[in-house]
């Protein structure tokens, strides 16, 4: 279970569903407040059996534990052959159980919940709220937007499904129902309604911009649809506000918009991931002091601080110290929500960008391409030395999309390659960043080539792991 600390616990739930039958009532769901007998019953009956339990297995594989005398040839003889220790190199195998929500959106099978209920699962089987069993395939994940897609085998049964919806489509105040197993008490529906949208100063995913309601979202409830009142599917539960780990009224929901992306890919045949449209932009939020000083009346928009010189948004024109403040007629408050519209424009498409300039508003025709190998990734495996068995490449787009290098400002040269037994391959990890070797800057792959020529007794090297600059010393 993932967590987030903001004084707060983020509980990313994860949900099933279990069979219920509602009882017959004549019954409408409300419309309007004249409504004399109010129920979500029929708009329940609708939904719920396309949500489904999702019941995944893993192996987890941990070593036993080693006495630090086991090995010892005096103090062996004293432990024999005991319960739980080990002589060291054996592992423990043991396989894990674990139950998520999603919800069917196509008659021939296809599931939508999130990458964490799935990740890492060796099998996955969907259990519908009727009772039928089936088993599943992990199609695609998404691990960016936290979207996974399952097929199911359905043996040429059609499937109850549900329908999505455009989030756009929701005001604040609207009515939305939320459907989950939480705690494992069985299928449970919970009304409420959009507290907010387009959430982006969290820390759930790469794309922070969701949907928040106060319909009551507990562990449990991941994967499950946050359903409209005409029983569209307008987001996927994934995360809580919680200091306690029970509901206190602060759910998140990703938007279908970023849901119906993950499908297209699916559908065009990705597998290993989603290519999303590339900026090449670094930009910040426009605070009051910004505002002022750029003479807008409020703080709107996103301020351009970076560009690649193969950004799109370059090409068309747009420089730094613009001020982007819509895509495509949607409003953009700040680089979150600047991110997730562009993440939700088909590659190859054209997305109109309206932005600030000295006052005037312009607009741009920006065509949404993936990740350029600029410049190129030059990859280099030093065959002898300290870096045997590591290859290297130059960081352009593509190759921080491959890695999942989320810095826009990185650059240099990047482990893309780790294997083997050699002196390297034990030291260096797929996705580390070499930023210098005995003091000298490494800034592409021919100065890493030009280093590893000189003769050095002691090599001095600078990486930045994940984040966190490192300093490895070897003789």
């Amino acid at each position: 279970m993932r967590t987030i600390r903001h004084n707060l616990k983020l509980i990313m739930a994860l949900a099933c569903l279990l069979p219920v039958h509602a009882q017959a009532q004549d019954k409408t769901t409300p419309t309007d407040q004249a409504s004399v007998q109010l129920s979500f019953a029929p708009l329940v009956k609708k939904v719920a059996p396309a949500v489904v339990n999702i019941y995944t297995t893993r192996t987890a594989v941990t070593p036993r534990y080693v006495h630090p005398f086991m090995n010892d040839p005096f103090f062996n003889q004293f432990f024999g052959d005991v319960p739980g220790y080990s002589r060291g190199g054996e592992t423990r195998k043991k396989v894990e159980g674990a139950l998520g929500s999603g919800v069917i959106v196509s008659a021939d099978g296809l599931v939508i919940t999130n990458t964490h209920v799935v990740k890492g699962a060796d099998e996955v089987k969907v259990i519908l709220s009727d009772g039928r069993e089936f088993p599943a395939k992990v199609s695609l994940m998404d691990e960016p937007s936290d979207v996974a897609i399952l097929r199911v085998d359905t043996n040429g049964q059609a499937l109850p499904y549900a329908e999505m919806k455009p989030s756009e489509t929701l005001e604040v105040g609207d009515l939305v129902l939320a459907i989950g197993n939480p705690f494992g008490v069985g299928q449970t529906v919970t009304s409420g309604i959009v507290s907010g949208l387009a959430r982006s100063t969290l820390n759930i995913n790469d794309y922070n911009f969701f949907i928040q309601t106060d319909a009551a979202i507990n562990p449990g409830n991941s994967g499950g649809p946050l359903v409209a009142m005409d029983g569209g599917v307008i987001g996927i539960n994934t995360a809580i506000f919680s200091q306690s780990g029970g509901s206190v009224g602060i759910g998140f929901a990703i938007p279908s918009e970023m849901v119906e992306s993950v499908i297209a890919a699916e559908a065009g045949g990705a597998q290993k991931g989603v290519v999303r449209p590339w900026l090449g932009v670094t930009s910040e939020a426009v605070t009051a002091e910004i505002a002022d000083s750029l003479g807008l009346d409020k703080p709107r928009g996103t301020l351009i601080s970076g560009l690649h010189n193969a950004s799109p948004l370059a090409k068309a024109g747009i420089k730094v110290g613009d001020v982007l403040v819509s895509l495509n007629s949607h409003e953009i408050r700040d680089p979150s929500e600047m991110k997730f519209r562009m993440a939700t424009v088909k590659l190859g498409e054209t997305a109109n960008i309206g932005y600030l300039r000295k006052g005037e508003v312009k607009e741009a025709k920006v065509v949404a391409m993936g990740p350029p190998e600029e410049p190129a990734r030059d990859e280099h495996t030093p065959e002898t030395g300290f870096f045997a068995g590591v290859t290297v490449a130059n960081i352009n787009p593509a190759v921080a999309h491959e890695l999942g290098i989320t810095d826009q400002e990185a650059k240099g040269v990047v482990v893309t390659k780790a294997v083997g037994q050699s002196y390297g391959a034990r030291i260096f990890r797929k996705g580390d960043i070499i930023v210098s070797i005995n003091n000298r800057a490494v800034s592409d792959t021919e100065s890493f080539r030009k280093t590893l020529t000189l003769r050095m007794a002691l090599i001095n090297i600078v990486i930045n792991r994940g984040g966190n600059i490192q300093q490895i010393a070897i003789r």
